[in-house]
């Protein structure tokens, strides 16, 4: 990991080269992916070039078009049938799971809903008398979305969680239409602890699609069985987060993803092997970005020797050291106030506040996705179990975005209603507004019921 130093002289350079190789612009793929795209298109085109090519064939060729993808994407050759998971499937997973597995996903996920049903958000009536006797009744109105499509990843890993904290709210909001891309490998569709998840919590609508061309399904939709939804949400890779974002207008989406990421922010007080536990966990998505914020010199030197520590014990330590070479980092602030600025100013995904008093310093940041207090709360609480969604801004889009959770999943609409009485009470008020914008059909369709 690079050390940032806010007395040296080139620190500001450093500090925006850490920041622009993260989000989605910083085209952040492996040398694997890399490869993967000569072969499929015979040159090197740009992640942008290769996920509007897949698009545009899934919106042209549907179904076709995803089955050929994810024959030369992931190797698989499936069918319109075998695309689909069946509810044979789901069973089978669901016989085959580890019942203390299945007893803590029904935990956490219970968890989930209890936050989110809390949070969410109700119908708000406004009444108002108006001078002359009349009545106005006013509704901010919440309704959910029809269908909403969930991206849930699985190359390098299996993702339950991804599943609980998208599916959950949603399934809070209302929504009576779940869909789920996940891509066909033995992390993804064909992976028993995710199927077993997916019986558990009663979403039974998944599709073997991952990556562009299963953002595409989503969107545009892909033959009778794939509908094209309402909403997509949920993370994944950069060819993900850019069909997403090619895709935004003609549905809606939670975010534009770059690499998972966290700040710890930490004092004398802080633990090293904590700190260091903490930022290897976040490095382990690889690529991850870990970055330790701190005015207390001595401890970024006992926090290195804590990583090389556990690294030595860990069996993804090979995907881990070079993300946090490449995406790491410690940062020597001046003072307590200049970490906290710091740490604004990178408005980072997950924030884990390690000091004598995180609650104080909480307050003083307002750019976090989601905020980890004290030396007993890590991050992987919120990943799994807490109750807050884990789709989370990251890129520094926490400056203006906001974690995902069940109001996302809900349309809002104002509802006016006004009686003779109140509509004379405002006629003249409206039609002066309208005439002053020279909107004299506007001004005629209120005074045609007062005349």
């Amino acid at each position: 990991m690079r050390t940032i130093d806010t007395r040296t002289d080139d620190w500001r350079a450093a500090l925006n080269a850490l920041r622009d190789t993260l989000g989605v612009d910083g085209d952040v793929v492996s040398e694997a992916g890399r490869a993967k795209t000569i072969e499929l298109f015979g040159e090197p085109l740009s992640p942008k070039l290769v996920v509007d090519r897949i698009c545009d064939d899934v919106r042209r060729d549907g179904i076709d078009a995803v089955l050929d993808y994810t024959r030369r994407l992931d190797g698989k050759d499936l069918t319109p049938q075998t695309v689909r998971v069946s509810e044979e499937e789901f069973a089978e997973a669901e016989a085959a799971a580890d019942p203390a597995f299945l007893e803590a996903i029904r935990r956490a996920a219970e968890n989930v809903r209890e936050f989110q049903t809390a949070i969410r958000h109700r119908d708000v009536p406004v009444r108002r008398d108006t001078p002359g006797g009349g009545s106005v009744h006013l509704v901010q109105r919440y309704v959910p979305m029809k269908r909403v499509g969930l991206c849930v990843p699985g190359g390098a890993a299996a993702y339950p969680s991804t599943l609980l904290m998208t599916a959950v709210p949603a399934q809070v909001a209302g929504v009576p239409e779940i869909a789920v891309s996940v891509p066909p490998t033995a992390f993804g569709g064909y992976n028993a602890d995710l199927l077993a998840t997916c019986k558990a919590i009663g979403v039974t609508e998944v599709y073997r699609t991952g990556g562009a061309q299963g953002v595409a399904a989503l969107a545009y939709g892909a033959g009778e069985g794939m509908k094209p939804v309402d909403f997509i949400c949920g993370p994944g890779n950069l060819f993900v987060a850019l069909a997403k974002r090619r895709a935004f207008g003609t549905v809606g989406i939670d975010s534009i993803a770059g690499p998972s990421e966290v700040i710890v922010l930490a004092d004398e007080t802080a633990n090293p092997a904590f700190i260091a536990a903490d930022l290897i966990a976040q490095a382990e998505h690889s690529p991850g970005s870990a970055v330790l914020v701190t005015w207390h010199e001595p401890l970024i030197a006992a926090v290195e020797e804590a990583i090389e520590t556990q690294l030595a014990t860990l069996s993804r330590a090979d995907l881990i050291r070079p993300s946090l070479d490449a995406y790491g980092a410690s940062m020597l602030a001046r003072d307590e106030a200049e970490a906290c600025e710091l740490t604004d100013e990178l408005a980072t995904e997950h924030l884990h506040i390690q000091t004598s008093d995180p609650e104080r310093l909480a307050e003083k940041i307002t750019n976090a996705g989601a905020i980890f207090l004290g030396h007993h709360t890590p991050v992987a609480l919120g990943d799994y179990y807490a109750g807050p969604s884990h789709v989370l801004p990251t890129g520094g889009t926490a400056r203006f975005a906001n974690g995902l959770c069940v109001n996302d999943f809900l349309k809002r609409s104002s509802v006016i209603r006004y009686d003779e009485a109140a509509l004379g009470d405002a006629a003249d008020d409206v039609v002066r507004l309208a005439e002053k914008e020279a909107l004299t059909a506007h001004a005629a369709s209120v005074s045609i019921r007062t005349a």
